[in-house]
């Protein structure tokens, strides 16, 4: 299994550069970050600073959408950093929640994404792509053998359905082990149906993880406050789903939609924090379910459940107090266990 590190591109960057640093000697092999332009620094021009100051790491956002950058513009970002630093980006796609909100817009539809995913993978390749409207573009600087994987973020079923169909990788942000099978299943079915090799799609589950000393009721109560946050950004999409699908519906497991239910709103100026006031909804249930908190053997135990429902990295959420503690816990004790 691949690990990633997850970070907001809260200044000073050298902090997000120091940290990557740190985890690629750890044995993670990804580093992503959010993109929401309003609320962090720019994460392209940092992708920059942290491929020339590590060996291997593989970088993109968690995740960029078609809007706030168009698609011809992402590929050439992209294309650029590949060329710079060899073939090691990896776009993550979605709809745009908080990039589009802050910014007064609604997020993307799927066929948004759909077209952007086509163009981004088309241009950073060095094919030529439609942009619409009859007008065909090619990078003629891309040179042979440049690749630029897109990977989506999805929940509801016509999203799981289009990653599955199109994507070539799928992002989902939780690591509850019920719900984690039944999406993975969701995409390896549509691929399947698509004539696609269920196998080509790449599985990435992402969510907070807090390393406790032991899992003492106080230990476990701190983690958890660090990561109820996490629960409350996903609220937001799954907001979307029951505006959509309803309370109750076949289509959307309730496992994902009941307990938004005490959800009163969100501010986005707490995005993705510890401590953040509009997430107290959230239940130390969920907590526990979606992400993964406790001593190291816990997380090992978890990791190698999703792994055998067909997950292939586990991005690890690191926005809590215990940033560089949780880093080498996984890197000393959880990787090499899983690994082993």
């Amino acid at each position: 299994m691949d690990f990633g590190l997850v970070l907001q591109t809260d200044p000073p960057a050298s902090r997000v550069i120091d940290l990557m640093r740190r985890a690629e000697r750890n044995g993670f092999t990804h580093g992503w970050t959010f993109d929401s332009a309003v609320l962090w620094q720019e994460p392209f021009v940092i992708y920059s600073q942290i491929l020339a100051q590590t060996r291997n790491l593989t970088v993109g956002p968690m995740v960029t959408n078609p809007s706030t950058r168009t698609p011809e513009v992402t590929a050439s970002t992209f294309a650029t950093l590949n060329d710079m630093f060899g073939n090691r980006t990896v776009c993550g796609i979605g709809r745009g929640d908080s990039a589009m909100r802050v910014a007064g817009r609604r997020p993307n539809t799927l066929a948004r994404i759909s077209e952007a995913m086509k163009v981004i993978r088309a241009l950073g390749r060095g094919d030529p792509a439609d942009l619409g409207g009859g007008t065909t573009v090619k990078f003629p600087w891309v040179r042979p053998g440049a690749r630029l994987p897109v990977w989506m973020a999805a929940y509801g079923p016509k999203a799981l359905k289009m990653t599955g169909e199109e994507a070539d990788g799928f992002i989902l942000q939780l690591a509850d082990v019920y719900l984690t099978e039944y999406m993975v299943k969701a995409v390896k079915d549509a691929a399947r149906a698509a004539g696609r090799d269920p196998a080509e799609v790449t599985v990435c589950v992402a969510a907070p993880a807090y390393v406790t000393v032991d899992d003492s009721p106080e230990a476990l109560a701190h983690a958890r406050a660090q990561c109820r946050w996490f629960g409350g950004m996903v609220g937001n999409h799954v907001a979307d789903l029951v505006g959509k699908y309803g309370e109750h519906s076949a289509q959307v497991p309730g496992e994902l939609t009941d307990y938004i239910k005490a959800r009163q709103g969100y501010d986005y100026a707490h995005h993705g924090r510890s401590g953040n006031p509009d997430t107290e909804f959230v239940p130390d249930e969920i907590v526990d379910r979606f992400c993964l908190i406790g001593p190291a053997e816990r997380h090992i135990e978890k990791l190698n459940a999703l792994r055998a429902l067909g997950v292939d990295q586990f991005a690890l959420y690191d926005m809590h107090d215990a940033q560089e503690a949780t880093i080498d816990a996984y890197g000393t004790k959880v990787i090499p266990a899983v690994n082993s």
